[in-house]
């Protein structure tokens, strides 16, 4: 019996989320027949080393946010050799810093929108773009951070960048309108594309872990070369960036002048989330795979850089 270990928590902002995503993923594998043993990953490394001694056949890793899924945890797994789920140390990285992806799809063609990468001690002096724009910390996930300043709010310039002076840096970037579609990527794979609709300002954290909060439309109702132009985009940016096994990825669809519109690529999460309200179970749930099919594929498809 294949042993596998699944990290979750963590000590990210997106700790409650792991922790979700993790109970799930661990009952799904025992119901697939693995000898599973769930890791709550803390700060203290020395019990990390301990949990995973002996070393399991496999690590599923169902950690989100710094640490988690930016390549840290994924550099010691390679230094242990032990195979883990997801992409690599470097792919993380790469994906986890909007920066450096924002700069290998601009080199691959890949569209993304207009931004401006600031640190917190150039904020003061950096004059406000032309509103609407988002505001986001560079190195979070699960919309943590993240803020829209649309033409018609009165919270001004200087209220705005006082808020994110706890960050290293951020992005800020040119707000796109229309409809939100994510796509799953399983290898080398696009497995379909998600419309998202939320009656609040936008896909945020709390539209994304609380049921009743958004409206999943699968498949996306986009006319079919934008659906297979969502698929193409999303697999090439998985590519792009080095991506290995399941990844998630953001896009914008602006139709509002009308069709056939521009797709945006916004990001792609290395770590997608698989609690109750996640897109990716869902979307690989209309493509014919369980969870426990797309688990056990995960597990099978385990690697490291050792």
């Amino acid at each position: 019996m294949t042993r596998v270990a699944v990290l979750m928590g963590g000590f990210s902002s997106e700790r409650e989320i792991s922790l979700s995503s993790g109970k799930g993923c661990v009952e799904g594998l025992e119901s697939a027949g693995f000898d599973v043993t769930p890791v709550d990953v803390t700060r203290n490394m020395e019990a990390l080393l301990k949990a995973l001694d002996p070393a399991p056949d496999v690590i599923f890793n169902a950690l989100h946010g710094p640490f988690g899924e930016d390549g840290r945890i994924q550099g010691l797994l390679d230094i242990l050799e032990i195979p883990y789920t997801h992409s690599g140390a470097l792919a993380s990285a790469m994906a986890m810093d909007k920066s450096v992806s924002r700069a290998i799809f601009a080199l691959q063609n890949i569209p993304i929108a207009k931004g401006w990468v600031v640190s917190s001690s150039e904020l003061d002096a950096f004059i406000e773009p032309p509103r609407p724009y988002v505001m986001k910390p560079l190195c979070e996930g699960s919309s943590v951070g993240v803020q829209i300043a649309f033409e018609t709010d009165n919270k001004p310039w200087e209220e705005l960048r006082r808020e994110y002076t706890k960050y290293d840096r951020i992005l800020i970037e040119r707000y796109i309108p229309g409809r939100e579609i994510q796509v799953a990527v399983v290898g080398d794979v696009a497995l379909g594309a998600i419309e998202i609709r939320t009656p609040r300002r936008f896909y945020d954290y709390r539209a994304k872990y609380t049921a009743g909060e958004s409206e999943h439309l699968m498949p996306a109702p986009l006319h079919e070369s934008v659906y297979e132009l969502a698929l193409d985009l999303s697999l090439k940016s998985h590519a792009a960036l080095g991506c290995r096994g399941v990844s998630r990825v953001d896009l914008r669809y602006d139709d509002t002048q009308g069709k056939p519109g521009d797709l945006i690529v916004l990001e792609v999460n290395t770590q997608p989330g698989m609690t109750p309200t996640s897109l990716v179970p869902e979307i690989a749930a209309h493509a014919g795979w369980t969870l426990e099919n797309l688990l056990i594929w995960m597990v099978e498809h385990a690697a490291c850089d050792a």
